[in-house]
């Protein structure tokens, strides 16, 4: 038994032409330096709550320490 995987006999087997793959290749690696903010600043947003969180389950035993 082989370990290559088969295929149907009229199934097509060949690899995408390289224009097209370079093309897909070109297109993701193109990123909108706008995006990248946006990204950063949902991240910050996002790090920040979790922050205030952790600080607010931090501090909730002591108010009932007494």
């Amino acid at each position: 038994m082989s370990k290559e995987p088969t295929y149907p006999k009229d199934a097509p087997v060949e690899s995408q032409p390289a224009s097209e793959a370079a093309e897909r290749a070109a297109s993701a690696k193109t990123v909108d330096p706008r995006r990248k903010y946006v990204r950063a600043g949902v991240a910050v947003g996002i790090g920040s709550a979790a922050i205030v969180a952790a600080l607010l389950y931090a501090n909730r035993s002591k108010k009932n320490d007494r």
